[in-house]
């Protein structure tokens, strides 16, 4: 069995790391540079930066902010926002990315996901997918949750993942921010379904939420922001719960 790994997110937002609630009422946590040395010092497995503001503001992630913190860095760090191209990919991996996330750029343009896993490999292309149940579908949002789409998510996973995608990181909006556990229902069904990693985001506030998600569905990772963002939880102290409840982490 694939040990479960715990991962902190930094939302991006004009350089520093904000948080809010379904996607909305942003406040600041901190400084990217700080969390990041923080998260690796507790025992983070990866991390993961997403510029939250760059597709709907149409511009290229911050590279120089990425090279900082990938100069801080040993554990494998995923970047996301504004990539639109296999160049623009490559530039972030030359800065020190391990791997990308892909949210809007990939629903507008799906072929974008096979260029870049046949250029760079599909372990480096994460399809990041924010989720809301709209009646009796989950539908896939872009830039930044704030547009509907009329993909339904379980099809688009399927569709991410034999285009070249390598993971899946799949947020549910309704429960952003919530602290009231993550999705395992629509997570169930996306991690029963494909057979690379998924990654549960959305909803955690306590210890608890995660053991719940790695026993009642098949995520390989979870990840929060602002519980460790604001220190509710330390990640030390979660591996130790996790380990106690039987649950293989790293």
């Amino acid at each position: 069995m694939l040990k479960k790994r715990i991962i902190p997110c930094l939302d991006i937002k004009n350089g520093r790391t904000v948080k809010g609630i379904n996607f909305e009422g942003l406040r600041d946590a901190g400084d990217p540079a700080e969390l990041a040395k923080r998260y690796q010092e507790e025992g983070a497995d990866e991390l993961v930066f997403l510029d939250i503001s760059a597709s709907e503001e149409r511009r290229s992630t911050l590279v120089p902010l990425v090279k900082d913190l990938s100069s801080l860095l040993s554990i494998p760090f995923t970047v996301g926002g504004g990539i639109k191209s296999v160049e623009d990919v490559s530039v972030l991996l030359q800065a020190g990315a391990d791997k990308v996330s892909i949210n809007s750029a990939a629903v507008k343009n799906p072929i974008l996901l096979k260029e870049i896993s046949e250029t760079f490999g599909s372990q480096c292309v994460v399809l990041a997918i924010d989720s809301k149940e709209i009646g009796a579908n989950d539908l896939v949002f872009i830039q930044g949750g704030k547009v509907e789409t009329s993909h339904k998510t379980l099809e688009w996973v399927k569709k991410g993942v034999a285009l070249g995608a390598g993971e899946i990181l799949l947020t549910s909006m309704g429960f952003d921010g919530t602290k009231k556990g993550f999705d395992t229902r629509l997570l169930n069904i996306i991690s029963e379904t494909v057979n690379v990693p998924v990654i549960a985001s959305g909803g955690a506030g306590s210890i608890e939420d995660f053991s719940e998600v790695f026993k009642k569905t098949k995520v390989t990772g979870a990840l929060a922001a602002s519980i460790f963002h604001f220190k509710e939880i330390e990640i030390s102290t979660l591996k130790n719960q996790l380990r106690k409840d039987k649950i293989p982490v790293r």
